[in-house]
């Protein structure tokens, strides 16, 4: 494996150990090189799953560019490395179980927003704005009060909030 710091080739593993969901290996290696310590994952290699682009051009699933974009939707918010790569493996699956090798960008975005609502709020909304391509202020409140009235059928909400809403909005 070529290591990060040095790009050299030699290296060692200190620790090995399955994922939670069993899906991948996490290995920590020790360059021999350079003594720098790195992290490496090892999955099943499969099929690779396509991604139907709204222009109608396909491209591989690429995790790296969904993490990407997750990310910064959860910057300086309480959301970890750890959660977030935990609902990429939760949308890889989800795309995976559906018995079809190619998935749309809409499919894909659906799948992270249902994911990302458990998560964090903020983040739902942040990712929302950008996936949904909100043209206005009218179709971000949409959102924020869609999301309000399902935290206050759900029970999640402590109610209230959506009236404060509607009066600021409303003046």
């Amino acid at each position: 494996m070529k290591c990060p710091n040095c790009e050299g080739n030699d290296d060692r593993v200190v620790d090995s150990r399955p994922s939670e969901d069993g899906s991948s290996i996490r290995r920590r290696r020790e360059c021999l090189v350079c003594g720098s310590r790195f992290t490496t994952y090892e999955r099943v290699e499969s099929v690779p799953l396509m991604v139907i682009k709204k222009d109608g051009s396909r491209q591989p699933f690429d995790r790296q560019k969904l993490l990407i974009g997750i990310m910064k939707s959860c910057e300086k918010r309480p959301v970890t490395t750890q959660q977030i790569e935990q609902l990429i493996d939760q949308v890889e699956r989800a795309a995976g179980n559906a018995l079809k090798r190619e998935i749309t960008t809409s499919e894909i975005g659906e799948l992270v927003l249902k994911q990302l609502r458990k998560i964090d709020e903020v983040a739902y909304i942040r990712f929302a704005s950008v996936y949904r391509a909100f043209g206005d202020i009218n179709s971000f409140f949409k959102e924020i009060s869609s999301l309000l009235q399902n935290d206050s059928i759900d029970g999640s909400s402590g109610g209230g909030d959506e009236d404060f809403l509607s009066r600021t909005w409303e003046e």
